[in-house]
């Protein structure tokens, strides 16, 4: 929530450019009258009618003493806006409510509010509000909807002072604003089972290294309730203070979310394009293998790994899972193409710290770069692949005998890849992708993904 106020209804500069602010704020009523005014007076001076020439006086100064007591009033006005939520998903709506205070001693005449909406979230609300009382308050609320990924400005606060004959309109702007993030739509996965060629990725390894992992020898400060047994007496003598070995760390397996972002990789825009796709795919697996119980990173092919933090940019044990998915939900909400022309940053990624799972979601693939991405499958457990065909998703075609060749490749090499056509669905992807691996493996436990 974030707020801010007007300090006053007076113009921010009070000398003649505040008084000529004033003036160009006069509403079409407001010219016409002073135009019929000086119009009168001339014709009085001139027919040398003096009834005449009070009217026409009175009409010229109606609007200009409504200028000037709009432009001396004072008024304190304070605004708040609350966005629920602030992080929402691709054609979900989410609820913007405003609330205006009368924090002067007088009351205010007819306001309107106009906040500032990007076009991609539709139409600029505007609210009219009547006389709002001394110490007053309003609330209002509108909705916003977007079908793009990214983070969208709510705001400035825009306020129009009005005089109750509506000669005159003065606008005034808050400074605060609200940022809306929309992330991409994610799809619910079925929990299967895909079986790998290493051991320490399956849910009984998961169970097994939770009963035993690797003992931190750490020392860190003593802390209420500790067990004295675990005092490390070598650390307490060197600091000074009580130090204790910390408790043993359950191991988690690990998965990383690779995403091809390649602007080479794809062909067409907009929400229903093989890149939208890609990067929904890459939201899905993220929370679902988060949800798994996985700590998890997001690859690019730009080398760049998501949350950062942590072991090597794995997310999901060291922080909180929800902390870990905001953090590439963020990310995915405003990733676009690269400029890159190859995967060769994610590959050394990999090489540094490539064991776990990997899930991939590529685009176009030359000889090259299928011949890298296979390499690949030689530093992890186990390798998922999602090849998308963008030609065939921008003619509503089938998938090209060049892709086929590009999977049989990846295969070879020991990965589980399958050809994305367009309008598929992730969910029935993972199934078959499962299947797939549990045929051509043979019948035992190593570690896999669940």
């Amino acid at each position: 929530m974030t707020s801010a106020a007007v300090p006053d209804g007076r113009p921010e500069d009070d000398g003649r450019g505040g008084l000529r602010a004033a003036l160009s704020g006069l509403t079409t009523r407001g010219r016409s009258f002073l135009a019929a005014g000086v119009a009168a007076a001339v014709c009085a001076y001139v027919l040398g009618q003096a009834d005449l020439l009070r009217v026409g006086l009175l009409l010229a100064v109606l609007p200009l003493v409504c200028v000037l007591v709009l432009h001396r009033t004072r008024y304190r006005v304070a605004t708040s806006r609350l966005l629920v939520p602030q992080r929402v998903e691709t054609g979900t709506e989410a609820r913007v409510q405003l609330r205006m205070e009368n924090v002067s001693k007088l009351p205010t005449g007819l306001l309107m509010l106009q906040d500032h909406v990007p076009y991609m979230l539709g139409s600029r609300p505007r609210f009219v509000l009547d006389r709002v009382e001394a110490g007053g308050r309003r609330e209002v609320s509108y909705r916003v909807r977007s079908d793009l990924r990214g983070r969208f400005p709510l705001g400035p606060l825009q306020l129009r002072l009005s005089d109750p004959f509506g000669m005159c309109e003065l606008t005034r702007s808050f400074s605060a604003y609200d940022t809306l993030t929309v992330v991409p739509r994610t799809e619910a996965l079925p929990p299967v089972g895909l079986f790998g060629e290493a051991a320490g990725y399956g849910e009984g390894q998961q169970r097994a290294l939770a009963l035993s992992g690797d003992d931190d020898v750490i020392p860190r400060a003593y802390r209420h309730g500790d067990d004295l047994r675990r005092v490390h007496w070598r650390s307490t003598a060197r600091y000074g203070e009580l130090m204790v070995r910390r408790e043993e760390q359950p191991q988690q397996a690990r998965c990383t979310v690779l995403l091809d972002t390649r602007g080479v990789a794809y062909r067409g825009t907009g929400p229903d394009s093989a890149f939208e796709w890609a990067v929904s795919g890459t939201a899905s697996a993220l929370v679902h293998m988060l949800e798994r119980g996985y700590t998890v990173r997001l690859l690019t092919d730009t080398g760049s790994a998501v949350p950062g933090e942590g072991s090597e940019g794995f997310g999901g044990a060291v922080q909180d899972p929800a902390d870990s998915a905001g953090l590439m939900m963020d990310a995915l909400a405003v990733v676009d193409h690269s400029e890159g022309a190859g995967l060769s940053r994610a590959s050394d990624v990999l090489r540094a710290g490539g064991d776990g799972l990997l899930v991939a979601f590529l685009g176009d693939l030359d000889e090259e770069q299928a011949a890298l991405v296979a390499r690949m499958r030689g530093r992890t457990g186990a390798a998922v692949a999602f090849v998308l065909d963008s030609g065939a998703w921008l003619t509503g075609g089938s998938v090209s005998g060049a892709v086929e060749k590009r999977l049989r490749q990846l295969r070879e090499a020991g990965w589980t890849a399958l050809a994305v056509p367009p309008g598929a669905r992730l969910a029935d992807l993972w199934q078959q992708a499962a299947g797939v691996r549990a045929a051509t493996t043979a019948d035992t436990t190593y570690g896999g993904w669940a």
